[in-house]
């Protein structure tokens, strides 16, 4: 359709995207002289009624919203057998294209995507509209920086009931456990999906994995999302317990819409500090390591029946996309004779899971060159044949009983096959045998053991300290599972490592600060002393207050706070000669002061203060004891 011109206005310039549904351009509308975009229906859907509803209905949806993180919908029109929508153009990429680069974000750069984000579906939501298809290639970051939502062809109302008994639209690997299990909907299922994907920029790689859509489906529906720091060490525990809210299976747990997860994610981002919002994701996982199986990540019309696990493995098909703007993909069922409609609808939407169907394929144009002989050849080797010839690299994992880790299992095209200059090879990586038993690593260096578990193809995952008396300062203690345990390659290994023995912290307020030091540091613990003193019945110089206090139990080379005194405050002390006793109290108790009666004789018949210990207007230390004379 290039250089076509639609509606005598909107004139085509080229093609950003193609999907199952619809096909995306950049445009320019000649009567405002802009430039946007132009989501077009594919022409053989348009005389379905179901299909161009759902089209208009984006349109109307979104429109409503005029929200800064929402793309924005112009227009929508016919022209002839083309059913099109009039929507702002973003120049950038896609979350999926910064992720599939870059792998792991830095937590602060995955907060500021998130936040504006949960703020357009924050407002789809109270405007009473589901997305229903959160996922990285839905989110836009334009080259300006702005985040922006796309794609609401799948938005339903709040209202609407949603369940489905056969099948659910949406996309495998964000998919909340109630429209896989109910095929219900509403705004918890869109706070699902972006729990998985802040899960997928903390540490490169989605939560759940498997050789087939069924299995990835399975494991969504029997098994919690792990934490991120199982996957990348040293994340913050606000962070897990965010993607944990988000991601709860049940969703009566979730928080309610994206407006709440939004507070939730705020608040976690003030807890943390700049080292902690700023820490740079390891290499281990980088975008090489949370492969992208794209897949997993199309628009489909998924069987509910498929979340049971299915035997053997199945072949994933693969698009190959050049999109910022992605249309849902979904295919139409002709009308066929009533006893096989049923039949026939399974067989399509299975045939939509397994990738058939699901897209075109996008062929850069060139010259026909043979895939390099690369199998059984080391990730980099391989890399490096296949590059030199012109072509460019994605990477995949398996698991294999008879390549050895890190090594090439096979090749998409296969080694010898056609392929066009700069084409994409998918390269397959071996990622050992699919089960491995978790060593003994009690009393090993941390550095050590978390080498000593990837070289048995398994992941050092959450590190946890604790103390002992028995393994020494900086080793290894216990892991999670325990030594002999199988697990699947490439899962995460808790840690706990000794933090030493424990040393109990002595008690040095009243003691000067050279002597507190000297104390501390000869206990095996280091010391810091505060900026500010702070008045205290204890003499200027000498210790106030110290943190942890004392009996606390700490390991060595952690650290006390030493606050200094700057003496008692003195305060003006009332003149209460000639009130009674009860009023005196009173005065003296307000002002800071404890009060303590001496009573002669004649008290007992009198009740007037006949004198003080303390002269009024004199000066006194605050929270000392003024005596007064009564009688």
């Amino acid at each position: 359709m290039v250089g076509q011109v639609l509606d005598g206005r909107y004139r085509i310039d080229a093609q950003i995207a193609v999907g199952g549904m619809a096909t995306v351009y950049r445009a320019v509308d000649t009567r405002l002289d802009r430039v946007l975009a132009l989501k077009v229906m594919h022409p053989t859907l348009a005389a379905d009624g179901t299909f161009v509803e759902r089209f208009i209905r984006e349109a109307k949806s979104v429109a409503r919203l005029d929200h800064p993180n929402v793309v924005g919908v112009f227009d929508q029109g016919t022209d002839g057998r083309y059913v099109y929508l009039a929507m702002e153009y973003v120049a950038g990429c896609t979350l999926r294209d910064v992720l599939r680069e870059r792998g792991a974000l830095q937590p602060r750069a995955a907060l500021d995507i998130l936040e504006p984000v949960l703020a357009a579906l924050g407002s789809a939501h109270r405007a009473g509209f589901v997305h229903r298809d959160m996922k990285p290639e839905n989110v836009l970051i334009g080259d300006d920086g702005r985040v922006k939502v796309a794609d609401f062809g799948l938005v339903r109302s709040v209202g609407t009931v949603t369940s489905t008994t056969g099948s659910v639209l949406g996309t495998v690997s964000y998919l909340a456990p109630e429209q896989l299990e109910h095929g219900t909907a509403d705004t918890r299922v869109d706070v699902y999906a972006c729990g998985v994907v802040l899960y997928e920029m903390l540490t490169g790689a989605k939560p759940h994995s498997g050789d087939s859509p069924a299995q990835v489906l399975y494991q969504a529906l029997h098994t919690d999302v792990p934490p991120p720091s199982a996957a990348v060490p040293g994340l913050a525990y606000e962070l897990d317990e965010l993607v944990a809210a988000a991601t709860a299976r049940d969703a009566e747990l979730r928080p309610h819409d994206a407006v709440e997860l939004l507070a939730r994610t705020r608040r976690a981002r003030a807890a943390l500090t700049d080292g902690q919002l700023d820490a740079v994701p390891p290499q281990a996982v980088s975008a090489e390591h949370g492969h992208h199986d794209n897949s997993e990540d199309r628009t489909s019309v998924i069987p509910r029946a498929l979340t049971v696990p299915q035997p053997g493995p199945v072949d994933d098909d693969r698009m190959h996309r050049t999109s910022r703007l992605e249309a849902p993909p979904a295919a139409p069922r002709r009308p066929r004779a009533a006893p096989r409609r049923g039949l026939l609808a399974l067989v399509t939407a299975l045939l939509l899971v397994l990738g058939v169907g699901a897209g075109v394929w996008y062929i850069n144009a060139g010259q026909f060159t043979k895939v390099p002989a690369v199998l059984d050849r080391t990730q980099a080797d391989a890399r490096e044949r296949v590059e030199d010839a012109g072509l460019t690299v994605e990477i995949e994992r398996a698991y294999s009983d008879t390549i050895d880790r890190g090594k090439v299992v096979r090749t998409d095209p296969e080694p010898g096959g056609r392929i066009r200059d700069n084409g994409t090879v998918t390269l397959t990586i071996s990622r050992g045998p699919e089960t491995v038993k978790v060593p003994d690593l009690e009393g090993v260096p941390l550095g050590e053991a978390r080498t000593r578990l990837k070289d048995a193809g398994l992941e050092p995952g959450l590190v946890t300290r604790a103390f002992s008396e028995d393994v020494p300062k900086g080793s290894v203690t216990a892991t999670k599972p325990g030594p002999g345990t199988e697990r699947r390659s490439g899962s995460a290994i808790a840690l706990t490592v000794s933090k030493g023995a424990p040393i109990e912290v002595p008690d040095v307020t009243d003691t000067s600060v050279e002597d507190a030091t000297t104390e501390l540091e000869d206990a095996g613990l280091k010391v810091r002393i505060a900026e500010e003193r702070v008045h205290s019945e204890f003499d200027e110089g000498q210790v106030a207050e110290q943190s942890p206090g004392e009996g606390k139990e700490l390991a060595e080379g952690d650290t006390v706070t030493l606050t200094v005194s700057k003496g008692p405050e003195m305060i003006e002390v009332p003149d209460v000669v000639g009130d009674s006793a009860d009023e005196a109290t009173e005065k003296l108790q307000d002002a800071g002061f404890e009060v303590k009666e001496d009573r002669g004789l004649l008290g007992f018949f009198s009740d007037e203060v006949k004198g003080q210990s303390v002269d009024g207007g004199d000066t006194a230390p605050k929270g000392s004891t003024i005596t007064i004379r009564i009688g």
